[in-house]
């Protein structure tokens, strides 16, 4: 669940130059939004945006999905912590001992920087994928099943949530707890365009289904007033609650 008074949006800085995603920085405000770094601008422009976005006061989403052998990505985690990111993420799908191991190296990286851990969540299906999408994979339970099936094996693992879609976002609260955390992309207000996103909720739904995060990229980041757009929508959650 989210800190008192920390904000739930999480604005997504997908952007091809770190000019231009700290550009957007001074538009927001980290009172009313954390920030999310995706492979696009990190593979662009490396650490240095992740330590200029906390420096400025921002909670900083990590947002790689680490996905390979347990001790690479326990490696990856731990240089994730020493940067000092509020939330990272790893793939569910990499299985038991990746987790486990990622969870490891976050809290003895936090340990031995004297920091607090971030939050470590597992993604579970990207809301950009439908049945039909799984199934060409191989997944032929659909969604719903993968993302609740993955959700239990992180909170096995005794990760801190789950990346999940508004859709699975009520079932995954009723079976893991208030505890768990569930971070939910592909948010569109209502009238938006879906873009590239197949399972897609608006934010209201979002919340009322049980996501204690939701990020948000191009509604807010191509809005004409970034600033206001942002308020809006935390307006309108504070009416949904």
């Amino acid at each position: 669940m989210p800190i008192a008074n920390e904000p739930r949006i999480i604005v997504a800085l997908d952007f091809d130059s770190a000019a231009a995603a700290l550009s957007l920085l001074e538009k927001l405000d980290p009172a009313a939004c954390a920030i999310k770094v995706g492979s696009e601008l990190f593979t662009l422009a490396g650490p240095e945006p992740v330590r200029e976005i906390a420096a400025r006061g921002f909670n900083v989403f990590l947002d790689l999905k680490f996905h390979d052998i347990p001790n690479t990505v326990a490696r990856a985690c731990e240089a994730a912590t020493r940067l000092g990111v509020w939330m990272l993420s790893a793939h569910a799908a990499g299985g038991r001992a990746m987790l486990t191991a990622a969870r490891d190296a976050v809290r003895t990286a936090a340990l031995d920087s004297d920091r607090p851990p971030p939050r470590l969540i597992a993604v579970t299906v990207l809301t950009s994928l439908d049945d039909t999408d799984l199934r060409d994979v191989g997944l032929i339970d659909g969604a719903s099943a993968q993302a609740s099936r993955l959700a239990n094996l992180a909170h096995d693992c005794g990760l801190a949530g789950v990346v999940c879609s508004a859709a699975e976002a009520r079932s995954l609260r009723r079976a893991l707890g208030n505890a768990f955390t569930l971070v939910t992309p592909g948010i569109r207000p209502a009238g938006v365009d879906a873009d590239d996103q197949s399972r897609i909720a608006t934010p209201e739904i979002a919340v009322a289904n049980g996501a204690d995060y939701l990020v948000i990229g191009r509604p807010i980041t191509r809005a004409a007033d970034p600033l206001a757009a942002l308020g809006a929508i935390n307006r309108s959650l504070g009416a949904s609650q």
